[in-house]
C-alpha cells in the first residue's frame, strides 16, 4: 500500500471569526452500540494511559498502535493484544479504511500535523493537549475540523467530561458566587533538572528522523528526547502547554469567556533550574478580556507556574479559584471543591458527581459523540482557545512585554517580532506532514 503524503490548505472556514464557529450537530455516523475501531498514535506514558482507558470501554476495538521507538511500540502492542496492528509509520494506519478513529499521543510538535493528516484520511480525532504547538497551527486545525463536520475532534482536557466539574461550572454560570470576574489557576510541582548535554547518537531502537518529523531538524540529544522534549521550543510548549493547559482550560470555562483575550502580560523565566530547559520554571501570566467595553463585562484570568515546589495552594498541585461579586469557588481536577459566600462564609451546598478528571470519561464522551453524531464536550474550538492562552503566556514572558491580541485576526498589534512567533519554522526542504 502506498503511503499518503497529504498536504493541507487553510480554507474559507478558517478565515477571521468564522474559524471559531463549528456545527453544533453532525450527521449520525454509527449506532449507539456500534463498535468503533481506534488506533493509538504514540506509546509513551500518556499513550499507555490511552490504551488502559480504551480497554475498559465497551464496543471499542484497539485496531492499531504506532510509535517510532520499537521498544515502546512492542510494550504497547503487548498491552493491547496481538489482534492490533503494530506499525512504526502511522501513515499505514491512516490509509487503512477499516479504522474509524485515532488518538494522538505524540510530542506537541506532532499534534496538529497528525490531526490534519487524520482528518484528511476521514478519521475521527482525539488529540492530546495542547492541540497545537503554536497559534497558527491551532487555527489550521479549527479550520480543518469545520470543513469536515461529519468527523468528531476532541481534546485531552479531561475535566470537560468530569460529572462533578460539569456541575460546578453550571453552578458558577447560574450565579452561585455572583458575577465571576476573576479566575486564578496554578500549576505547582517539583520538576527535575535535565542537566546540560551535547548531541549524541540516537538509540538504535528509535527512528529519530521520523520522530523529528516536520519540525526544524535538531540532532538527537538525550535530554530533549522522551518526555524532556516538553522543555524545548522546537518540540514542546513548556509546562504551561503541558499540565498548565488543564488549569487554563478549567479557568477559562468557568470564567465564561467565549473568545481569545485582548491583553496578555506575563513575566517569568528560569529562577531555579540551571540546565538546558528553554521554558520558564517560574511564570506569572495575566489575561484580560474587555468584553464589549462595559466595565461589568471585563474578565481576568491569572495563571501561576512554579516547577520547584511542593508547597501548594489549598494543598493541591493544580486548581482554580473563581472570584465573584458574591463569593468564591475553589475547584481542582484532583477531586476538590469548596464554595464560599460573602466574608468567606463556607457554603454547605453539596456537589454531586465525581470530581477527579479521568481520561476514561473524556474518551467515553468522544466515542459517544462519534456514535450519536453529536459534539464532544472537549471540542476543538475550546481546545484552540485554551492552547492559545499557553502560547501567548509563554510568548509574553519570552519577549518581556505585554501583547495586544486581536481575537478575530489572531494577530498582535504593532509587533512584528511577536507576530512572527505565532507560527513556527518547519524543516528545511519540507516534509510530508508539514501543514501549509
Amino acid at each position: 500500500m502506498a503511503l499518503s503524503t497529504r498536504r493541507y490548505f487553510l480554507g474559507a472556514a478558517a478565515v477571521g471569526g468564522a474559524a471559531l464557529l463549528l456545527p453544533s450537530r453532525r450527521s449520525r455516523a454509527a449506532g449507539a452500540n456500534d463498535r468503533v475501531r481506534v488506533a493509538i498514535l504514540g506509546a509513551g506514558n500518556q499513550g499507555r494511559r490511552h490504551a488502559e482507558s480504551l480497554l475498559t470501554l465497551p464496543n471499542v476495538e484497539i485496531a492499531a498502535v504506532s510509535d517510532v521507538d520499537s521498544e515502546r511500540l512492542a510494550a504497547q502492542h503487548a498491552r493491547v493484544g496481538n489482534q492490533a496492528q503494530a506499525v512504526a509509520d502511522f501513515r499505514r494506519i491512516l490509509d487503512d479504511r477499516s479504522i474509524d478513529a485515532v488518538t494522538i499521543v505524540l510530542p506537541d510538535h506532532w499534534h496538529t500535523p497528525a490531526a490534519l493528516l487524520a482528518l484528511d484520511a476521514g478519521k475521527h480525532v482525539y488529540v492530546e493537549k495542547p492541540c497545537s504547538h503554536n497559534v497558527r497551527e491551532g487555527r489550521l486545525l479549527v479550520g480543518a475540523a469545520a470543513a469536515r463536520p461529519q468527523l468528531v475532534v476532541a481534546h485531552g482536557t479531561q475535566a470537560r467530561a468530569t460529572p462533578g466539574i460539569i456541575k460546578a461550572i453550571e453552578m458558577l454560570h447560574a450565579g452561585a458566587i455572583g458575577k465571576v470576574l476573576v479566575a486564578k489557576c496554578w500549576n505547582y510541582q517539583q520538576r527535575e533538572d535535565i542537566g546540560r548535554q551535547q548531541p549524541s547518537a540516537a538509540p538504535a531502537t528509535v527512528d529519530y528522523d521520523a520522530w523529528v518529523g516536520p519540525a526544524e531538524w535538531l540532532p538527537f540529544q538525550a535530554n530533549r528526547f522522551h518526555y524532556n522534549w516538553h522543555w524545548w521550543r522546537n518540540f514542546g510548549t513548556g509546562d504551561a502547554g503541558n499540565d498548565g493547559c488543564h488549569e487554563l482550560d478549567l479557568a477559562r470555562w468557568g470564567l465564561g469567556v467565549q473568545e481569545h483575550p485582548a491583553s496578555i502580560s506575563a513575566t517569568g523565566g528560569k529562577y531555579h533550574f540551571d540546565d538546558d530547559q528553554e521554558f520558564p520554571d517560574t511564570l506569572q501570566a495575566t489575561f484580560e478580556w474587555p468584553g464589549s467595553g462595559g466595565s461589568d463585562e471585563r474578565r481576568m484570568l491569572i495563571f501561576e507556574q512554579r516547577l520547584w515546589t511542593t508547597n501548594y495552594p489549598h494543598n493541591v498541585d493544580s486548581g482554580v479559584e473563581f472570584l465573584g461579586t458574591n463569593g468564591r469557588m475553589f475547584l481542582s481536577k484532583r477531586g476538590k471543591f469548596e464554595l464560599y459566600g460573602p466574608r468567606n462564609v463556607r457554603s454547605e451546598r453539596e456537589l454531586h458527581g465525581a470530581l477527579a478528571a479521568r481520561v476514561e470519561d473524556n474518551h467515553a464522551d468522544w466515542l459517544h459523540a462519534i456514535r450519536e453524531g453529536t459534539s464532544p464536550k472537549a471540542g476543538i474550538v475550546a481546545a484552540h482557545q485554551t492552547a492559545t492562552l499557553a502560547h501567548l503566556g509563554n510568548l509574553s514572558a519570552r519577549l518581556g512585554r505585554t501583547l495586544r491580541f486581536d481575537p478575530q485576526t489572531e494577530t498582535i498589534a504593532n509587533d512584528n517580532e511577536a507576530n512572527n512567533l505565532l507560527a513556527r519554522r518547519y524543516r528545511d526542504g519540507g516534509h510530508w506532514a508539514m501543514p501549509t
